[in-house]
């Protein structure tokens, strides 16, 4: 299986190259970076801290796209668009990890979709997939006597927040209790708030030092509170759940998939 990754010489992309590159039933297919970057022309391999190959950094996430049977993208949210049209226009699956997606940048991987299997996730580790899972039934079975706060930690680098593992956390949550996130949610406090609304879901976004990412789901009840926690240690999680969506896309079915139908529990 011929596997591309767009923006491989970012942090996660580096990280995708090894991944591919160490997985006995994939081929690196090559890699690209964005126009004007010093990574241009490099060994793609090597730029990744391996032993050289015969592929090179590209711009052309077209020819990328020819080149391979599956393409990961955890790059950036405006690329998305681009990524999703070339995906659509040669059939090739798409595994689409980026978060901070604007409207019509996920209109433009739903389009895609309707072309060819694209699996979208706002995280692709298994585990927090599992934790999504958790939190919906959980929140399905306690009222709103148990107040929602969704508390995350990533390093002082990551450019969106809340990040889209704990928007996606606060969905399965809003999901579980048969409501709707963007009616119960609250991102801000400060200053003379007043109670807190029955039924909302809180977010605490915590920035600093190197942490590839924390989450916890609270729920918090009269003499007694309930975590889910997720405490990743090392990006590597994210890349072991990205090759492996590759690997169950291709092939598949024009469709949005989630890491849901990757691990079965669609």
């Amino acid at each position: 299986m011929k596997i591309g990754i767009v923006g491989c010489g970012g942090t996660m992309g580096r990280l995708l190259v090894q991944e591919v590159v160490a997985a006995e039933d994939c081929a690196l297919s090559g890699g690209t970076g964005r126009p004007g970057s010093p990574l241009i022309g490099r060994d793609v391999t090597e730029q990744a801290g391996l032993k050289p190959s015969d592929l090179i950094v590209a711009d052309d996430a077209e020819a990328l796209f020819q080149a391979s049977d599956a393409v990961i993208d955890l790059s950036v949210a405006s690329a998305a668009p681009r990524h999703a049209e070339l995906a659509a226009i040669h059939g090739v699956a798409l595994v689409h990890g980026t978060s901070g997606l604007d409207a019509a940048q996920q209109g433009a991987v739903e389009a895609a979709a309707g072309r060819t299997a694209v699996v979208q996730s706002s995280s692709m580790s298994i585990g927090v997939n599992l934790m999504l899972e958790l939190t919906e039934q959980v929140a399905g079975v306690l009222d709103d006597d148990y107040d929602i706060e969704i508390v995350e930690l990533f390093h002082r680098n990551k450019a969106d927040a809340p990040s889209g593992t704990s928007l996606a956390l606060g969905r399965a949550a809003a999901a579980g209790r048969g409501g709707d996130l963007d009616a119960l949610a609250i991102y801000e406090r400060d200053g003379e708030i007043g109670p807190r609304p029955d039924g909302a879901i809180g977010f605490a976004v915590l920035r600093g030092g190197d942490s590839p990412g924390e989450h916890t789901v609270i729920f918090a009840g009269a003499g007694e509170r309930i975590e889910i926690a997720h405490k990743a240690s090392s990006r590597a999680i994210y890349t072991l759940g990205a090759v492996a969506a590759a690997r169950w896309a291709v092939g598949k079915p024009a469709g949005l998939y989630s890491m849901r139908d990757v691990l079965g529990l669609a």
